[in-house]
């Protein structure tokens, strides 16, 4: 039986001064677990949908890499493990963040059993200036 993982273990609020920001979350995982193909699409599913949710951000927006089978160790150890970061122009704050932290960590644990003490995630607040898309900059 196939398990289905759904990204609402954690409400997230919408803040909407922040809904009519464009944007480009981005979620990158890096994790020595190898993961099938199925298992792997249903936790970028899931992780796009957290993001969204959690960043206040039209899943539309959302972009999710996930990158397995990786060599990385942790503390000395090859363990199940990840590192991670997110990206979006705004949205990046103390509440998201936590929200967000919470809900990755728990998809990691439930799809390759990485347990949230082997998890790192780094957050990143990009000026409009600095992320470009369709061949500019959401600055212009």
């Amino acid at each position: 039986m196939r398990r289905v993982i759904r990204a609402s273990h954690v409400p997230c609020p919408i803040d909407t001064s922040l809904q009519n920001l464009p944007g480009d979350p981005s979620l990158l995982i890096y994790t020595n677990v190898d993961m099938d193909r199925d298992k792997k699409a249903t936790l970028m599913k899931a992780a796009s949908k957290a993001v969204s949710l959690c960043l206040s951000k039209p899943e539309s927006y959302v972009a999710v890499c996930v990158m397995d089978g990786l060599d990385l160790i942790w503390a000395g150890s090859d363990q199940p493990a990840a590192i991670g970061t997110v990206t979006s122009l705004g949205s990046i704050n103390l509440t998201n963040n936590k929200r967000l932290s919470k809900e990755i960590c728990s998809l990691l644990a439930d799809t390759g059993g990485i347990p949230d003490d082997r998890v790192y995630l780094t957050f990143f607040d990009v000026p409009r200036e600095n992320m470009g898309y369709k061949s500019a900059t959401f600055a212009g």
